[in-house]
């Protein structure tokens, strides 16, 4: 077992944590983010395998989600949290082009992908999941870029569905 597939095992094992509870959904960023910066094994600068896209995919986000969530601190100069929030969206930018390297590796075959329902008004009609049946993998962007692709190759369905992963995207952290 590569060093990639043994973070993607740790990954699934605190999913299943915070599935049975045993975290919060805060604590399950934070050692997710805690894998992928501490792990040793990326960002990958050549995504020539789609298990390098979905690895750079997930590095990126817990990037985001950790800068974003730096930002929300109250005792914090206006500047330094626009900072961290153009840190937040730079990362969230290079997600998406792990998952558009990832899809175009797959050539969009076995995906699916849908707006979701969330409680967010910010995120109402702009959050879109997509779902790699083949890895089993569930990806998440705002992308228009992406959105547009998808619905190029036709993967993409235009109503709003449930998350697959529901109470974790719509539980606030």
């Amino acid at each position: 077992m590569n060093a990639i597939q043994k973070y993607f095992r740790y990954r699934q094992s605190l999913i299943d944590q915070y599935a049975k509870g045993d975290m919060n959904k805060q604590e399950y960023l934070q050692r997710n983010y805690e894998a992928v910066i501490y792990g040793g094994i990326g960002p990958f600068r050549n995504m020539d395998t789609v298990e390098k896209a979905l690895f750079n995919y997930q590095y990126y986000n817990a990037l985001a989600k950790e800068m974003k969530s730096v930002s929300t601190s109250q005792h914090m100069e206006y500047e330094l949290k626009q900072d961290y929030l153009e840190k937040s969206n730079y990362y969230y930018r290079k997600k998406d082009k792990a998952t558009m390297t990832a899809l175009q590796m797959l050539d969009y075959r076995g995906v699916e992908a849908y707006f979701v329902k969330v409680r967010s008004r910010f995120l109402k009609g702009k959050l879109f999941e997509i779902v790699m049946e083949e890895s089993g993998m569930i990806l998440h962007s705002t992308s228009p870029l992406l959105l547009q692709r998808l619905r190029e190759e036709g993967v993409f369905h235009e109503e709003s569905r449930k998350s697959v992963i529901d109470d974790y995207i719509n539980h606030r952290y």
